[in-house]
């Protein structure tokens, strides 16, 4: 009972801190999500690597909408440098993907 209390009074804190700094409260947890969701996507790029051009395009378009809401976990929930380097990342990623789809997807 007692450290399910810490627990929570950590996770109070926690939330107390996030909105204090202008962050939702729930950015622990969308964080812990958006890194679990970015393992997936990893795995469903590798899994089309070799699969048909319409098969790759949809996924190719599938996985700028992703990154483009990773994006927006990144630039929401985190600060400084971790941020900087994170949004940027994704900045650089989308702008791959947008010039591949453009490249190989246009009648697809």
């Amino acid at each position: 009972m007692i450290r399910l209390a810490s627990a929570l009074a950590l996770v109070l804190l926690s939330a107390g801190t996030a909105a204090a700094q202008g962050r939702p409260a729930t950015c622990s947890r969308d964080l812990f999500q958006n890194e679990a969701a970015m393992r997936l996507r990893q795995t469903k790029m590798q899994q089309v690597a070799t699969a048909d051009q319409a098969t790759q395009c949809k996924a190719w378009r599938d996985h700028v909408a992703f990154l483009q809401s990773s994006r927006a976990v990144f630039a929401t929930c985190q600060t400084g440098r971790e941020r900087e380097e994170n949004v940027g990342q994704m900045d650089q990623a989308l702008s791959e993907y947008r010039v591949l789809i453009g490249n190989r997807c246009k009648t697809r």
